[in-house]
């Protein structure tokens, strides 16, 4: 693994259970900060979290990025709002220099630092992938997103039942979400596939 002695970043073995939570975005400053482009307006997680897995930006991106290779363990110092992201300080980051490098790298959090959450409230990660089922029980897609529209999120689903991908936008409100059972994977909505 490529580690420049004077940098933040430790090796690191990935624990099974890593949730992508952002990306950083460049230097913030000349001392060491980063900006933050957390996936999700809440981004709790990646305030309250002390250590962040970093990999590389996928290709084509990574052709210009040289901070490390594989994946990096950081201890962050400090995490706060700015503007619509966050900007982040890391253990032994103290050079505009090395987050420039770093641009691009992906952020991982592992699950088990996600807060529990009160009953009916979900996380957005916690959803993707289930299958989402109406009242008589027709199979409508499965939940490849989720949408932040201001008053409420926006469950994107993808359904290839008919043979051609067809992509169904449900909002994620209670007059439509009847029940969700994460243990069964599945979301049951008042829904018709023609809406």
């Amino acid at each position: 693994m490529n580690f420049k002695s004077s940098s933040p970043w430790q090796a690191a073995v990935e624990p099974a259970d890593l949730i992508k939570l952002g990306r950083l975005g460049g230097p913030w400053g000349v001392k060491g900060w980063t900006k933050i482009v957390p996936y999700s307006q809440d981004a709790d997680v990646l305030m309250d979290t002390k250590q962040w897995f970093l990999k590389p930006p996928p290709r084509p991106f990574s052709a210009k990025f040289d901070a490390f290779d594989g994946t990096a363990l950081v201890n962050v110092l400090q995490c706060k709002p700015h503007g619509d992201g966050l900007v982040a300080l890391f253990e032994g980051a103290d050079d505009r220099e090395l987050m420039v490098q770093a641009k691009g790298a992906s952020i991982w959090v592992s699950r088990q630092h996600f807060a529990p959450l009160p009953e009916g409230e979900y996380y957005w990660v916690d959803l993707l992938g289930l299958h989402v089922r109406n009242r008589q029980g027709l199979d409508l897609g499965v939940v490849t997103d989720l949408m932040s529209t201001g008053p409420h999120s926006v469950l994107v689903l993808e359904d290839a039942t008919t043979g051609e991908s067809v992509e169904r936008l449900i909002p994620f409100v209670p007059v439509y979400i009847d029940e969700v059972q994460l243990e069964q994977g599945v979301i049951l909505v008042d829904w018709q596939p023609d809406y």
